[in-house]
Formats: structure tokens, sequence, C-alpha cells
């Protein structure tokens, strides 16, 4: 069989962890990978510098990145050198297809005669002003395959005009050897409960700080990442009298993700939906089903389906329903082993980066 040339186009990859679907893309042996990546990507936690973990079997090429941190118009220099020097069969567009980068790599793609396809976790129908809404249009008329995080994403392109070929595939697997239970129980201490992610409004970080407010007995609260609500949820830890209790550790880099979850006894995930968001997916779920950590999610967007019957899903928005569920976990060391077992089971199941590098593959053969 002769090996395809898949070029995909992706400021995700700067993190080192998800790197690892590329090196399972790779494996297989008909595919010639070649993945575009810039030096670094800006967001409300700051500037996170390319990681080079996971870099066998396929080649890594960084690129220059214009309007770093501007999400709809940020573009890569270069990029038309390398689709000529590369001659790709297929470029993965691994962007939204209302993004400027979408539409340069789409450019370029088509004056090399590849195939093309998007990525998108759009859960929300929204209609973009001009240019986005143009750009996402033009995009739909001449891609030639789509792939959807979730299936409310597709039904979202559906009523957008989308017609053509098109796959739920999450963007992203977990490593299950990575993400994986402690060889030996955790020492006993207080009962540890993790968020991981943005400090942002729409996370409903305020919900999780008032529900640990009302647990009784010993238990601390870890908060791992950055964001605008830092000072916010500083003062409303201290406001509830609980400020000692939590502790708020900034950003760390993606390979110390593993020992982070294997500090916890419970995971949170207490997002709320606002007009322009609702939860797209909840990586960081997975990766703390992967680790065997019992699970407690909202029911917003997509947590409940990523969930199953591996956690808890509560209303969002109700404190007294997460309250309830931490209480629950805290006082049951039983119901923790079950839930963490049942999680890392659906995670083995649906959500590997082996069985997301496989579905993405045949898409690519079918193109």
């Amino acid at each position: 069989m002769a090996r395809k040339r898949v070029l995909m186009l992706s400021k995700a990859l700067v993190v080192g962890i998800y790197q690892r679907k590329l090196e399972a893309i790779a494996a297989h042996g008909d595919i010639d990978l070649l993945a575009v990546v810039p030096r670094s990507w800006r967001d409300e936690r700051g500037e996170l510098a390319l990681e080079r973990v996971y870099t066998s079997g396929y080649r890594l090429e960084v690129l220059p990145l214009r309007f770093n941190g501007n999400y709809h118009l940020h573009l890569y220099d270069g990029l038309g050198a390398v689709m000529r020097a590369f001659r790709p069969d297929v470029v993965h567009i691994d962007e939204e297809p209302y993004n400027a980068a979408t539409w340069q790599a789409l450019i370029h793609a088509r004056r090399v005669g590849a195939k093309t396809l998007f990525f998108s976790w759009q859960n929300l129908l929204r209609r973009y002003p001009p240019p986005f809404g143009w750009g996402e249009q033009w995009t739909l008329r001449r891609v030639d395959y789509a792939l959807f995080g979730t299936e409310s994403a597709r039904q979202v392109y559906a009523e957008k005009g989308y017609r053509g070929p098109s796959a739920v595939i999450p963007q992203f697997g977990t490593d299950a050897a990575l993400f994986a239970p402690p060889d030996a129980p955790r020492p006993d201490g207080p009962f540890t409960i993790g968020y991981f992610g943005r400090l942002v409004a729409e996370k409903g970080l305020d919900d999780l700080l008032a529900a640990c407010a009302r647990l009784s007995g010993d238990w601390r609260l870890r908060l791992v990442g950055g964001g605008p609500l830092k000072a916010t949820l500083e003062a409303q830890a201290a406001a509830l009298g609980i400020a000692a209790r939590v502790t708020f550790v900034g950003q760390v880099a993606s390979t110390a993700m593993p020992d982070e979850y294997r500090r916890l006894d419970a995971f949170a995930l207490p997002s709320r939906t606002r007009p322009n968001w609702k939860e797209q997916f909840g990586r960081v779920l997975v990766e703390a089903m992967a680790s065997s950590v019992p699970v407690i999610g909202s029911d917003s967007g997509a947590i409940p389906g990523v969930i199953g019957d591996g956690g808890l899903v509560f209303p969002e928005g109700d404190v007294d329903a997460l309250a309830a569920h931490l209480a629950a976990l805290q006082a049951s060391p039983e119901q923790r082993a079950a839930l963490g077992a049942r999680g890392r089971q659906r995670v083995l199941e649906h959500f590997t980066h082996e069985r997301i590098a496989a579905d993405t593959v045949e898409v690519y053969r079918s193109l």
C-alpha cells in the first residue's frame, strides 16, 4: 500500500502529552506524517512554549506565528513553502472553520492538490460577523471532510449547511499508561479534591469553593492552572474561611500532570453554560478517569456524555448537589474505588490515543 503523506497543522500540539497521538498515527505503516506547530501559544493562562515530548516516527516542524494568542486571526509564516516541499496528500487542519489559520491552510492545500479536513468543537449555533462568517461558509463549501469532537458539534454544522462527509472523533486521546493509578494506595491524609484548568468564570469554580465550604472533616482543594479569576477566587476562599485548605498551584508542565492526579481523592469540573459557551469536552475528566480518580461534573455541554457511568453528574450551578456528591465520596472509600475503576475502564474503551489515532487514520484512508 502506498504511503499517504499527511500534514497536520495544530497549535494545540505545543502541549507535549498531546503529541502521543502523532506517534500513534505514525505507527500505522501507510502514513507519512508531518506536524506543523508554532513555537508557543498564548492564552489567558500565559504563554506555553512548545514541549518536545513524543516525537518518534514523524516530523515536527516549527513555524513562526503571527498574531500569537489571537484565536481567530493567527497565521503561520512559511506554511505555503512547507506544503510545496512536502506535497501532502491530506492536510489535517486542526482548527475551527472560522479561523484565519484554517483559511490559510485550505488555500495552500488546494494549490498542491491535497485533500483537506478541519476539526471543530463548536457545540453552540453561533453566527459570526464578517469576515469570520464568510470564511466559515467558504470553508464548508470547499473542505473534503470534517471532524467533530462531539455529536452536538456535528449537528451545529449540519444546521450551518455542511453536507460533506464527517466523523465524530475527539481531538486527542489520553495516554492510559501515563495517566494511570498509583502503584500503591495513597497514604492516609486529608480528602483531596482537584480542579485543573483555566481559572475563568465559565468553569464554575465559585460553585466549587462554596460546595467545599459545606464539607466537614479534613479536606483540601487543589486548583492547578492560571487565569484572570485567580484573585477573585482567593478572596472568595478567604471570605468563606477556607483559604488555608485551598491551594493555588499555577500552571505546570503537561508531563507533570499525571502526578497531580495521583494526589487526588476526587476531581471536579463544575462548568456553567454561558450564552456563547458550553463545555465542549472536558479533557481533564478523561485524564482523571484514566488515573482512576472519581470524577464529578456538571451537566454543561458534553460533560455527561464524557463521564457516562464513570462518575457523578449534577445540575450546573447547583451547589447543594455538588456538595452532596463531594460529601458522599469523602465518606466512602469504597464508592471512590468503584467509580475510579469504572472511569478507567471507560477511558480504555473509548478515549485512548491509540483509539483516536486509528479512527483518524481511517478518515485519511477514505480520502
